[in-house]
């Protein structure tokens, strides 16, 4: 594994990479409230014959952050950021990992050069609204009544406890021990300063534009039918079972494996996701 750090947009960005310089790149955006590091046992286990690339987004991890003046903090500012990332390191061709906002700065990466993607990897990251699980009702209270007040009840949810949850609920008794601590315990430590709060409360409140691109991200994959491969967790309260059946609306002839985890399935499920991404990955993202 190299711990690097790049400049992107004249943001300092630091980045995991492993695997030979040479090899087909697997590319893994990260979502909230993670980093790369939620990355790290996946990027082992596959590093032996794809490169593999994970950064924290600014704002997040190891990455800086800058002021809301010099960066959006919102999902179009970030998808843009992640182009320039690729653009920055020359990424010609990958495959994308999709998961929670990371799948949407992903989807829009696929959707801006459909031709450079291989192939799209979904865990957890959803586009259609009607299959929202519960834990979105709250949301969608904060979402139809903006202010201060929601403002404020968006920032309660940012915190130590609030990022436990995030890593850790819903879990049944036999998976819910596999979640390390450190998860969240290393997360909070990253975002606690108030600069990145105020960041991360910004970008939390502008969640309800993602959902005037699920239409549009829809069609791309009807359009273009990206080789995919969907790995889910069910216990998850924004993304249950209907949530990953979905795609089968606009792909149906994608591979669905839905495993016994929740939201982050390479801390719990990683022996039985990695030898399905290394198949799918021999298949549409062969190694020289």
């Amino acid at each position: 594994m190299r711990h690097l750090t790049t400049s992107v947009d004249g943001i300092a960005t630091f980045y995991r990479e492993t695997g030979p310089q040479d090899a087909p790149v697997v590319l893994l955006p990260h979502g909230y409230p993670g980093s790369s590091f939620v990355y790290r046992h996946l990027m082992a286990a596959l590093g032996d014959r794809w490169r593999l690339i994970a950064p924290d987004l600014p704002g997040f991890g190891y990455s800086a952050t800058p002021t809301p003046e010099e960066f959006g903090y919102t999902f179009d500012a970030y998808a843009d950021f992640l182009f320039d990332f690729t653009q920055s390191l020359g990424l010609k061709r990958y495959a994308i990992w999709l998961h929670d906002y990371g799948s949407q700065f992903g989807l829009r990466l696929a959707m801006r050069e459909p031709d450079r993607v291989a192939g799209l990897i979904i865990q957890n990251g959803d586009i259609y609204e009607d299959a929202f699980g519960p834990k979105y009702d709250a949301l969608r209270q904060f979402w139809a009544h903006p202010g201060p007040e929601s403002r404020r009840g968006i920032a309660a949810h940012v915190s130590l406890e609030g990022f436990r949850d995030e890593f850790a609920g819903e879990l049944p008794d036999h998976v819910a021990d596999r979640i390390p601590p450190d998860l969240w315990t290393l997360h909070w430590a990253l975002m606690q300063s108030p600069e990145r709060v105020a960041n991360l409360v910004r970008l939390l409140e502008d969640q309800p534009s993602t959902l005037a691109w699920f239409g549009r991200q829809r069609a791309y994959l009807r359009e273009h039918r990206p080789e995919t491969l969907i790995v889910w967790g069910p216990h998850d309260g924004y993304m249950p079972e209907a949530a990953a059946r979905a795609y089968h609306r606009d792909l149906p002839e994608a591979e669905l494996h839905l495993l016994d985890g929740g939201h982050w399935l390479l801390e719990t499920h990683l022996d039985e996701v990695v030898p399905l991404v290394r198949g799918f990955l021999d298949r549409v993202l062969p190694p020289p």
